[in-house]
């Protein structure tokens, strides 16, 4: 017995030799390599060519030290600070607008105000001219400048002058920036056959509260089932996320747990408060934009089957971050110091992310719908919308507005007019094909029906790829119309109509033990028709 004891007493202490050992070796590295850094900058210092910038030479390579590691620990100098506080925050001191470079024009405009915000009460609209703000011109300006010179500290007040298109007026807007943050649920509502809608934007803010309003108040109403939306979603708060649970979930439910490398990096997270429904049917609807708090909540929802997944695999970002760690000098580290495990004990890797009950795939879109919304130089799209809005105080509400055939005709008469043009996708493959048929040598051989394929990819006719993907195109302008009247509640509305995840969802939960049928088997996605 003394001979095992001595035995086992030995290979501790060997073990715990080989691990002091081990801690030697690696202070040491890190000691030698940091010693190094501080003689090759100084060398650099005092014999490179150039002077050095200092911030810029030092911060390219801690950038790129973190790089090294993951996505998301980030170094924050002491001028990027206010990004930091916005991105901690959700919010920002400005007008409350988008804006964008018009292609045409030359100029920034504004794209979308938003609902509530000084731009919106201000009375600027979509397409409005940016010419200048107090006395600095805007005419010849990058996005990124003119932003900068609308946003600043809540409560500063300054004059922007813009000109509205319709009109050809120059108008002088006096405007005091506020705090601005969009709301953290888009839109909610009751769709047919009493299924609740919460499209949720965010975790940052307070969402948890006005989750837990929107959910009760769609219950009075009479929803019998819920549909989640977490398209998009990027995540915020994990207690944020727990609360939301805790709607769902009875009180001591382990929703997901942290693990690192020191002890205070590890976490158990379960839900604190008693329940508001344990039994209402829930299917959330995800992408691969949902990504941390998002994932965790459909991932905790699936796992403790208490609600079921579609869509497409999330993103898999199952890494927990330490916002604020302090640094000299006023500098902030973003750090990332434990992964989530959810309660089956999976993790969320971006190789994986939570994978759907069913998948459903978005449509793809035409690359003509993609040329006239994003990379027109014509800008004739937007133009179309501006236009239309000058013309129409008024529209329908934002579920049933609809673009008649002679809207859409004047619209397609717009942009052949324009002269709009588009690279074909085809045709870039088709010259990669010619190309790699002369080095493999069989292209002279296949000449006249290269020709002929050529002749056919060459007809670019864009009045029949206009009524081909017409269905598309349409809604994309019904979308662009409303919000400039709804904001964008109502262009999550007018998306829905004919949104197949959605519709899928609505199948599940009105179709007699269909959604029991999936949420209680194991988990193997099934795709949707």
């Amino acid at each position: 017995m003394k001979r095992h004891v001595f035995i086992a007493l030995l290979a501790f202490m060997t073990m715990l030799a080989a691990h002091g050992q081990e801690v030697k070796n690696h202070n040491l590295e890190v000691a030698k390599n940091l010693e190094i850094f501080n003689a090759l900058y100084k060398n650099l210092d005092l014999m490179y060519v150039d002077t050095l910038d200092a911030n810029k030479v030092v911060g390219v390579g801690i950038d790129a030290m973190l790089r090294s590691l993951d996505p998301y620990t980030e170094y924050y100098p002491e001028s990027k600070q206010k990004e930091l506080k916005s991105m901690l925050t959700g919010k920002y001191a400005g007008i409350g607008a988008l804006v964008r470079y018009h292609q045409r024009l030359k100029q920034v405009v504004i794209d979308e105000p938003y609902q509530g915000m000084p731009a919106e009460e201000a009375g600027l609209r979509k397409g409005d001219i940016i010419l200048q703000i107090d006395d600095t011109l805007m005419t010849d300006k990058a996005v990124g400048y003119v932003s900068s010179h609308l946003r600043g500290e809540p409560g500063t007040t300054f004059v922007l002058k813009v000109k509205r298109p319709s009109t050809g007026k120059t108008m002088t807007k006096k405007i005091t920036r506020r705090s601005i943050k969009m709301p953290e649920i888009t839109w909610y509502g009751l769709l047919a056959d009493s299924v609740g809608y919460i499209c949720l934007n965010t975790f940052t803010g307070e969402p948890a509260k006005a989750m837990r309003l929107a959910y009760i108040d769609l219950k009075r109403r009479g929803a019998k089932s819920l549909v989640l939306d977490l398209r998009g979603n990027g995540g915020g708060s994990l207690a944020e996320c727990v609360d939301i649970l805790s709607m769902w979930l009875p009180k001591g439910s382990k929703i997901v747990e942290t693990k690192g490398k020191i002890k205070r990096a590890n976490s158990e997270y379960t839900t604190r408060m008693e329940p508001v429904d344990t039994l209402m049917p829930i299917v959330v609807m995800v992408n691969r934009e949902t990504a941390s708090a998002s994932e965790i909540t459909s991932g905790a929802l699936q796992d403790l089957k208490r609600g079921i997944i579609i869509g497409t695999r999330t993103y898999g970002k199952g890494l927990v971050q330490l916002p604020n760690v302090d640094l000299p000098y006023n500098a902030n580290l973003k750090l990332t110091t434990s992964r989530y495990y959810l309660p089956s004990g999976r993790g969320i890797t971006m190789e994986e992310g939570v994978k759907p009950d069913i998948e459903v795939k978005p449509d793809t879109m035409a690359n003509i719908t993609l040329y006239l919304d994003r990379i027109d130089s014509t800008e004739v799209m937007f133009d179309y919308v501006v236009d239309y809005i000058s013309r129409h105080p008024s529209i329908a509400v934002a579920a049933d507005f609809r673009l008649t055939d002679a809207d859409y005709a004047d619209f397609k008469q717009r942009v052949v007019k324009a002269g709009f043009t588009y690279d074909q996708v085809s045709r870039k493959q088709f010259d990669e094909l010619i190309r790699t048929a002369k080095f493999e040598g069989y292209y002279d051989d296949a000449k006249e029906e290269f020709d002929a394929l050529k002749a056919k990819i060459d007809h670019h006719d864009v009045e029949r790829d206009l009524d081909r993907h017409r269905d598309e195109i349409q809604q994309m302008l019904e979308m662009d119309i409303v919000s400039a009247y709804y904001f964008q509640g109502g262009q999550l509305q007018s998306g829905l109509r004919n949104d197949k995840t959605l519709r899928e969802a609505l199948r599940i939960l009105t179709t007699a033990g269909e959604y029991e049928n999936i949420v209680n088997r194991d988990q193997t996605v099934k795709k949707a028709d």
